[in-house]
């Protein structure tokens, strides 16, 4: 009799999942958080959000990518980056190569675009940012975004740095906020960046590879503070601008600090692009405690990359790697290890998890999902 019920519980257990919907319910997706890795894998339960990735640098054409954002009806932001080391490629070469890439996967990605803040100098230098900017709002893209060499890097002839409040960007963010559209700001660094390196922080490594970004032993430069401070008079400056603060606003350290700025400033959200790790760092409470509290206010990102002489296998490895750590990190009460240290997932809430991966993108960054008949 015992063999009888097991037989008939595992008959509807696999016609249960063979009857699973593309897209879970809340209360579908609850159920699947119960369920091992083994009964529904992981990379099922996060394509069942349509997640959205909002940071991510692609530069390159793929079937075998393009097919991979169908499977995990992912959608991404594609970012550009414009600075004098040229971390992809050229400023233009690069929004073209962006707008391939989009044009190519229409419906799984949307364009960030960028300006090239060193001529800031120049007389025409706000007009000329405009007219780019408007072609490329006009071509599709979503959002806008500056870079760290924007209060780190950038000076006047006199020795004075450049800094994200600088009046010669106000009629550049006027213009991003007049069409509607979201600025992705990544203004200065982890704390790391100015203080002796420690192999414990995630980020020690990136310095070791990039010195000329490492801030430490340089009193001629801003403060992180000084930065971060200029970061928020701009938020005073333009209160209809949406802003979000890339990297999780470079205040990776503590969770607190990133909520007092969400009480301050209803125009700021945050991405956590490359920074899942610092949350893993911090008090699982804690962190827990304030995803839910403002889970109006964090957009899901990773910075993953995919360009120029990158192989698909190695790309897919590192791209479902990183979701499915993500998604047991934020969705599941599972345990994970991370440089020697473990840390049990903060198993949000289904209503949480929809915002973080879909809802907020959405809200923050208007048409980041476009039709594929757009």
């Amino acid at each position: 009799m015992k063999k009888v019920l097991f037989c008939l519980i595992a008959a509807c257990c696999m016609a249960s999942v063979a009857l699973l919907p593309l897209r879970f319910s809340f209360a579908s997706l609850s159920t699947a958080l119960d369920a091992s890795a083994q009964e529904v894998p992981v990379v099922n339960n996060f394509a069942a959000l349509d997640p959205i990735d909002t940071h991510t640098h692609v530069f390159k054409n793929d079937p075998a990518f393009s097919s991979m954002m169908n499977r995990l009806h992912l959608h991404i932001l594609d970012i550009c980056v414009a600075d004098s080391h040229n971390v992809f490629r050229a400023l233009q070469p690069e929004i073209s190569s962006g707008m391939a890439f989009v044009k190519e996967n229409s419906g799984h990605a949307t364009l960030c675009t960028t300006f090239d803040p060193s001529n800031f100098a120049a007389p025409d230098f706000a007009a000329r940012t405009i007219r780019q900017l408007d072609e490329n709002f006009a071509a599709g893209a979503v959002a806008v975004k500056i870079w760290k060499n924007i209060g780190m890097e950038l000076k006047t002839p006199e020795g004075k740095y450049i800094m994200p409040d600088d009046p010669v960007f106000d009629p550049i963010y006027q213009d991003i906020a007049t069409h509607n559209k979201t600025l992705i700001a990544h203004v200065a660094e982890p704390t790391i960046c100015w203080l002796p390196l420690d192999s414990r922080d995630p980020s020690s490594g990136y310095y070791k590879k990039h010195p000329e970004w490492y801030m430490y032993g340089h009193p001629d430069r801003p403060s992180k503070q000084t930065i971060l401070a200029a970061r928020d008079h701009l938020l005073e400056k333009h209160p209809t601008l949406r802003v979000v603060g890339a990297h999780l606003g470079s205040m990776e350290l503590d969770v607190d600090e990133i909520a007092q700025h969400f009480d301050r400033y209803p125009n700021f959200a945050v991405d956590t692009a490359a920074r899942m790790r610092y949350l893993m760092l911090q008090p699982r409470e804690k962190v827990r405690n304030f995803l839910i509290k403002y889970a109006d206010r964090v957009l899901y990102a990773t910075d993953l990359e995919f360009q120029g002489h990158d192989s698909f296998a190695s790309a897919r490895q590192e791209w479902e790697d990183t979701y499915a750590r993500d998604w047991k990190f934020l969705a599941t009460n599972e345990t994970l290890e991370y440089r020697g240290r473990k840390t049990q997932g903060l198993a949000l809430p289904p209503a949480v998890l929809q915002k973080l991966f879909h809802d907020n993108a959405v809200k923050w960054i208007p048409g980041i999902v476009m039709s594929a008949k757009n």
